[in-house]
């Protein structure tokens, strides 16, 4: 096979899925309040922020999101999010300002159809050198709000919710 057919072959034309259109219900631009805490000793702090969500075609979400965090300053996240016919689960990446780890996400929705828990790993909290398993949960709210958590594996095997926001549709 040449290379031009075998470029080609790979370049196919992909049909959006039921589960690409339930992404674009993420489309629009959003404000969020959220807390969290940092350890079993700290305060917890609150933060706010915006996040811009659109779609790149007709099969991924880009978000790109800032927000005042104390201690840090302005942080600008980027998260894409679509989903892989083939692995049957939801696919995609974060990464932010403020850390070098990017987060690789896979998952799949909650039987509701309005959760998706975003399997991922990166640096203990308490460790950096060690690897932890972390959630980062979507939920799309019947009041027309998102909800956001994220959450760690601890090490009794349940999860610790250490993050949770609120997101309002501005547009």
């Amino acid at each position: 096979m040449s290379t031009q057919s075998s470029e080609q072959a790979s370049c196919m034309q992909v049909e959006p899925t039921a589960e690409h259109q339930w992404l674009k219900q993420f489309v629009g631009e959003w404000t969020f309040e959220a807390e969290c805490v940092t350890g079993p000793d700290q305060p917890p702090f609150k933060s706010t922020g915006r996040e811009k969500v659109r779609m790149l075609g007709d099969l991924w979400l880009v978000f790109e999101g800032e927000s005042t965090v104390p201690g840090m300053g302005m942080m600008r996240s980027l998260m894409m999010l679509g989903y892989d016919p083939a692995k049957k689960r939801f696919v995609g990446s974060w990464a932010c300002t403020v850390m070098t780890h990017m987060f690789v996400y896979s998952g799949v929705r909650d039987a509701s159809g309005a959760v998706l828990p975003l399997d991922t790993e990166g640096p203990d909290f308490a460790d950096p050198a060690k690897v932890a398993r972390y959630q980062d949960v979507h939920e799309l709210r019947a009041d027309g709000r998102r909800g956001f958590w994220a959450q760690c594996l601890g090490p009794d095997g349940n999860w610790v919710r250490f993050m949770n926001a609120t997101y309002t549709r501005v547009k």
